[in-house]
């Protein structure tokens, strides 16, 4: 059997979509794995690693699901205000973002919150973990860039951008970092904190995803996706993926070409085939209708299971379920104790002093 594939999609009617790809000759399928009513809002953001997944909303939480264990694992409750952003570092930790000015580290092994740091004087907005895990990019209502070094938790660098940044985003290989505002791609350098080139999209941009270090995809506020070139700041291939605008696109690599997924406000996921060396237009491999109005979108791609998981009967859930949800809900959310720690150059948590956060972690 082929590598295990999931689309992992929020929507507005507060449920998570899971999809697993099936991946054939001529046509790709995406089969309802599950459907999760966890949230009592919209869904805002979501994020993988090799075995959670993460979903916040504008409930205030975070949900987390082992997918090991095909099982929801709990909710992490320190944010106040809707959870903007969300990524993980590799296995080991997971950054939050939120409407309250927060940027929280959490661990992955006990679910603790390792740091709590006032990011923001206003909303954080976007989020992204250098790929060597020692820095973080935030942006946020307030205008400002802020550079983080996530070994001692403090501020490195604060750049005034003027204007109120809606995306954040390391390249591969951490040399350069892309910051959207309304319809403009401004690249910087790393090595010399500089603006570099600008891109300008023909809408507003809601999504981007690095293909390549020099390849963006970009979407926006109509049925279009563009990649661009940051270097060049040339389009090299455009296309119409949705029938109205894109509000979320991610990718993954299998084989000897490139599958950009793309979700949109029309309720389709979409995976299209990309040669990532001719940048032909893509080719359509398969799609989707959750019948739902989509929100945000990620790629589980586990690398160390080849088999797929048991299949997992659930029943879509309707809004009829919703006072049912809001009792599970309330069963199940969380209090996890604050426990300020100084994440070391291994990336291990070093302990300095423990405040009690009341209840205690969810047993699953």
């Amino acid at each position: 059997m082929g590598p295990v594939i999931e689309l992992i999609a929020g929507s507005y009617e507060q449920i998570a979509f899971g999809y697993r790809v099936s991946t054939g000759e001529e046509e790709w399928t995406a089969t309802a794995d599950f459907t999760h009513h966890a949230h009592t809002a919209s869904v805002s953001a979501v994020a993988t690693s090799e075995r959670y997944i993460a979903t916040g909303s504008r409930d205030e939480t975070i949900q987390i699901y082992d997918m090991k264990k095909r099982i929801e694992h709990g909710a992490l409750l320190h944010h106040d205000g809707t959870i903007s952003c969300l990524e993980f570092y590799g296995s080991s930790h997971l950054l939050s973002g939120g409407q309250d000015g927060l940027l929280c580290v959490w661990g992955t092994k006990k679910w603790e919150c390792l740091k709590s740091i006032r990011a923001h004087k206003g909303h954080v907005t976007s989020l992204s973990v250098h790929p060597s895990g020692k820095l973080a990019l935030t942006v946020g209502t307030d205008k400002t860039l802020r550079t983080w070094n996530l070994i001692d938790g403090r501020s490195a660098f604060i750049k005034n951008i003027k204007q109120n940044a809606v995306i954040v985003k390391w390249s591969p290989e951490g040399d350069k970092y892309v910051v959207v505002i309304s319809d403009k791609v401004d690249v910087y350098n790393l090595e010399t904190a500089t603006l570099a080139s600008t891109i300008i999209n023909p809408k507003r941009i809601s999504s981007i995803k690095f293909l390549t270090n020099s390849i963006l995809a970009i979407a926006g506020d109509d049925e279009t996706v563009r990649l661009c070139d940051i270097n060049t700041q040339k389009v090299l291939c455009e296309f119409e993926a949705h029938e109205t605008r894109v509000k979320s696109v991610d990718s993954f690599i299998t084989e000897d070409f490139c599958v950009l997924v793309t979700a949109s406000n029309d309720g389709f996921i979409k995976m299209w085939k990309l040669n990532l060396e001719s940048l032909e237009p893509p080719v359509l491999l398969g799609k989707v209708n959750t019948t739902a109005r989509l929100t945000c979108l990620a790629v589980w791609q586990p690398t160390n299971l080849q088999e797929p998981p048991p299949e997992v009967k659930t029943e879509p859930t309707t809004s009829r379920d919703t006072k049912d949800v809001l009792e599970l809900a309330k069963k199940k959310r969380v209090r996890i104790s604050t426990v300020e720690v100084v994440l070391e150059e291994d990336g291990s948590p070093k302990k300095k002093k423990k405040k009690d956060g009341g209840k205690k972690k969810l047993k699953t």
